[in-house]
């Protein structure tokens, strides 16, 4: 039997109603019980989002997230199907997107832990996910980098998607983007911008208390987002699959 390619989801739901916008916001407590009983589920995270790009400390009660490990593609999309916790959540939000995706590389941990399984080469549309734990003393500089990172990446031509996203708000940050290829990705990172710069602070600084970097493959996607695909822009992908 072929070996099992691991699937890492990320759905988005937009909130638009003061009734919808609270619902979500109490899920981030609520749904945890729910989301440890879902049949092959994995490791899995619930986010608030920020302003703007997402790249701010200050929350956007609109937009929160979910990401979830599956231990293939035909069980994620059966388990995001007919699962009660993504039904409610579908049910509240005016709009919802999914994208589903394949790890093609990844370092350090999660909450302790090594999540995503990386399985091959990261060839055409990829994204990107940084996730990293703040030190409280270090929070203040890690902010005040972060408009001149969100002007950037927002302003770039080649990103189709971009977010950010928080498990704890103002220390516990995930950051997402799609890009039509790896050299597109990887000239914003390592151009002399202001992510380049913030990333040697980092490292001189030791910022981070805990830090994870993954790339994925698109594999598919489900839903829509401001009124179609984030996709739509980029070259062939799987997002039929």
């Amino acid at each position: 039997m072929p070996e099992q390619t691991q699937i890492v989801s990320l759905s988005f739901f937009r909130f638009r109603s003061v009734a919808a916008r609270t619902w979500a916001f109490t899920q981030m407590g609520l749904a945890r019980m729910a989301m440890a009983r879902i049949p092959d589920a994995g490791f899995w995270k619930l986010f608030g989002s920020g302003t703007g790009e997402g790249f701010t400390p200050l929350p956007n009660t609109g937009v929160y997230a979910i990401l979830c490990t599956w231990p293939d593609l035909g069980t994620a999309r059966a388990r995001l199907a007919d699962t009660p916790v993504f039904a409610r959540w579908r049910g509240w939000a005016a709009e919802n997107w999914t994208i589903l995706l394949e790890t093609a590389s990844v370092r350090g941990e999660w909450s302790g832990e090594a999540p995503f399984h990386a399985s091959g080469s990261a060839d055409g549309p990829l994204a990107a996910l940084t996730r990293a734990t703040i030190r409280p003393a270090k929070a203040l500089k890690f902010w005040q980098r972060a408009p001149a990172i969100s002007d950037a990446i927002g302003a770039d031509p080649h990103v189709a998607f971009k977010i950010g996203l928080g498990e704890v708000p103002g220390f516990q940050q995930v950051t997402f983007s799609i890009w039509p290829d790896a050299a597109s990705m990887s000239r914003f990172a390592r151009q002399g911008g202001p992510h380049h710069h913030a990333i040697k602070a980092v490292r001189a600084g030791g910022w981070f208390k805990e830090e994870l970097y993954a790339r994925f493959r698109i594999a598919g996607e489900i839903g829509s987002w401001e009124g179609g695909s984030p996709l739509s822009g980029l070259p062939s992908t799987q997002q039929a699959a």
